[in-house]
């Protein structure tokens, strides 16, 4: 049975968005699963696991990160770590199930002689037959023309949340800063992983700004990382009000909507969701994960823990470089009948 092509839009509106948000629960999470299917296969996950290969030091004071060297974290900063030893994680990555391996640099924008020092990981890790991403802080265009000329596959860079709510998060770049990283990486050719953190203090109407401005991109990021805020002590926003997950799931869902053929991730605060919670994000159009016991510097579940859910789901890991599919052999869902009272 042949599926319908989901329309793709790049003119999205805060309101638009926000009204996806307020739809009843149980239709937001139908119209987001209905496009899953149709774009995706929905028993398959993207498996990638991240590590830290410069901890901390980092002099952004981004409210919620523990690498700033503006809060007492109790976080010990680590130099730039060897090649070999990168090589032999990703290595370990690959052999625990990873198809795609991220690196990520506690700096503001990278220096020259460092990025050298990346590329060869990057050509290390695709030579072992993974997908490559890297975040590094911002990016010159020089720069991500030699991260393409590498070969690199992703590059992260969130934008956090909405423009609106920004500052009230980062003072020491701006969001066109942001932008300006993600415009000069895809204008290199390199596919963009960007998303944003929630359970900041945010209104919804931040959450709805924060996933227009990735849905009107002129090219949808590849890969769309949802966090749920990890409060760490000694951070400015350590204390706030905790994330209810029903609106975790719903912007997950928002997002499978508004990027149909983006992998939607679920990434930071994952350790924190009960099992059932996780399996519903999968059904709202989540279709990625970070596997491995850490995300950077915060906890994340066991790479067991995570296998054993997925045998519970019938869910399998996605192999490298898969693209955007029908699954053919899943039929459209069908609406509910509505009942006459």
């Amino acid at each position: 049975m042949e599926t319908r092509q989901i329309e793709t839009r790049h003119d999205w509106t805060t309101e638009e968005i926000e009204a996806l948000f307020e739809q009843p629960f149980n239709d937001l999470l139908f119209q987001a699963h209905s496009i899953h299917r149709e774009t995706f296969n929905p028993n398959q996950v993207q498996i990638s696991t991240l590590l830290s290969i410069k901890t901390g030091a980092c002099p952004e004071d981004c409210n919620y990160c523990p690498q700033s060297i503006r809060y007492d974290t109790g976080l010990e900063k680590e130099p730039l770590m060897p090649v070999e030893e990168v090589l032999k994680q990703a290595e370990t990555a690959k052999q625990n199930g990873a198809s795609r391996f991220c690196m990520g640099a506690a700096w503001r924008s990278p220096k020259d002689k460092d990025l050298d020092k990346v590329i060869e990981m990057v050509k290390g890790v695709k030579d072992l037959g993974l997908e490559t991403c890297v975040t590094l802080g911002m990016l010159k265009q020089q720069q991500s023309e030699k991260l393409a000329a590498a070969g690199l596959d992703y590059y992260n860079h969130n934008i956090d949340t909405s423009e609106e709510y920004y500052e009230k998060i980062i003072t020491t770049r701006t969001f066109e800063h942001r932008m300006n990283t993600l415009k000069n990486v895809q204008d290199a050719g390199i596919n963009v992983c960007s998303g944003g953190i929630i359970g900041m203090g945010e209104s919804q109407r931040d959450r709805a700004g924060m996933l227009k401005v990735l849905a009107n991109m002129e090219k949808h990021p590849g890969s769309v990382p949802i966090n749920s805020l990890v409060q760490v002590k000694g951070t400015p926003l350590h204390g706030i009000d905790a994330l209810d997950p029903l609106d975790f799931i719903r912007t997950i869902a928002v997002a499978r909507i508004v990027m149909p053929y983006s992998m939607v991730r679920l990434s930071a605060g994952r350790n924190e969701l009960p099992e059932a919670i996780q399996a519903m994000t999968f059904f709202a159009g989540a279709n990625s994960i970070f596997y491995g016991e850490k995300l950077l510097t915060t906890a994340n579940p066991e790479e067991n823990q995570d296998m054993e859910m997925f045998k519970k789901l019938g869910i399998e890991p996605m192999p490298a470089h898969s693209e955007p599919t029908s699954c053919g052999d899943s039929e459209p869902l069908q609406p509910p009948e509505r009942l006459s009272a």
